[in-house]
């Protein structure tokens, strides 16, 4: 397994994680649904779920956009979005039929249709939401959610990037059981050993 080997892993794993779909009520008093997302395995077929994320990301704030995901330009978010409903595990969080909320394991191999063993990879977290839903809770059921799916499809090995100012980020993490595993200049890589 040449990708764990690159990376440090927490001995005890955390979890269990809850399983989408499910119903969160904000701060706010919105209904938030989360849900699987995966290649037209969720609520929409695979080109509905595309768009949906597509009308996301357009939205998104610049300012939030870090190590230069997600891209600008409706183009461009679709070219990075087909890797990601093809071959990652991704949960969604809507609101009034919108998708306010993304996250995503990618498959931390050269070529993902390779895969045999999930649990033999390491898979890579990135999560978005929208700016006028965030500080609300909505992060972290994402995240909760998104390692009970990728659990309960086997998946043992996540690890994520984070700049090393972005406090809130780093805490919604340290909640959720990763640590810290190595750093940069500007970054910092965490992970976690999953159930």
């Amino acid at each position: 397994m040449t990708g764990r080997q690159r990376r440090v892993y927490p001995d005890e794993p955390a979890g269990p994680f809850p399983t989408p779909p499910t119903t969160y009520t904000d701060p706010e008093g919105r209904d938030i649904e989360i849900d699987p997302l995966d290649g037209g395995t969720g609520p929409e077929p695979a080109d509905g779920a595309l768009e949906a994320l597509t009308r996301m990301y357009v939205q998104f704030d610049p300012a939030d956009r870090a190590q230069g995901i997600p891209p600008t330009g409706e183009e461009r978010i679709r070219q990075w979005l087909e890797p990601l409903l093809e071959d990652g595990i991704n949960v969604v969080a809507r609101h009034e039929e919108g998708v306010i909320g993304h996250a995503t394991l990618v498959p931390d191999v050269d070529d993902p249709e390779t895969i045999e063993d999930l649990s033999e990879i390491e898979w890579e977290l990135a999560i978005f939401v929208l700016q006028a839903y965030q500080r609300g809770g909505i992060g972290t059921q994402l995240l909760e959610h998104l390692l009970g799916e990728a659990a309960d499809r086997g998946v043992e090995w996540v690890w994520l990037t984070v700049e090393r100012w972005n406090g809130p980020a780093i805490a919604l993490y340290e909640r959720v059981g990763f640590e810290l595993c190595g750093a940069e200049s500007f970054e910092q890589e965490m992970s976690i050993h999953i159930v």
